[in-house]
């Protein structure tokens, strides 16, 4: 019986070797691009729904559409605007039923 010998592989083709040798990190797909900074508007619509969850949890969203409803029901358009749009923040599903039904209205 012969015995075979598989040959070494070459240094600039191994997995290890690709792996040391790596580029410089991207950026990863998720990050928003370090040139579309968020508006004024988002980020304090992002701190008053971040506020809202630290209150109330996982029901915020449902919350929240609580709030926009007694808004829009009480004729306060600018209140229902601003519960809807952190409703949006927390969860994009509620909020897009609620204006759906609040249109249909």
């Amino acid at each position: 019986m012969s015995i075979h010998f598989a040959f070494a592989r070459k240094n600039s083709t191994s997995p290890i070797a690709r792996a040391l040798v790596r580029g410089p990190l991207r950026q990863p797909a998720n990050d928003n691009p370090a040139t579309a900074l968020a508006s004024a508007e988002q980020t304090i619509a992002l701190k008053a729904a971040l506020r809202h969850f630290a209150r109330y949890g996982l029901g915020a969203a449902a919350e929240a559409r609580k709030q926009a409803e007694a808004a829009f029901f009480a004729g306060d358009r600018e209140g229902y605007a601003r519960w809807l749009g952190i409703c949006r923040t927390l969860d994009r599903r509620i909020a897009g039923h609620l204006a759906r039904q609040v249109e249909r209205d």
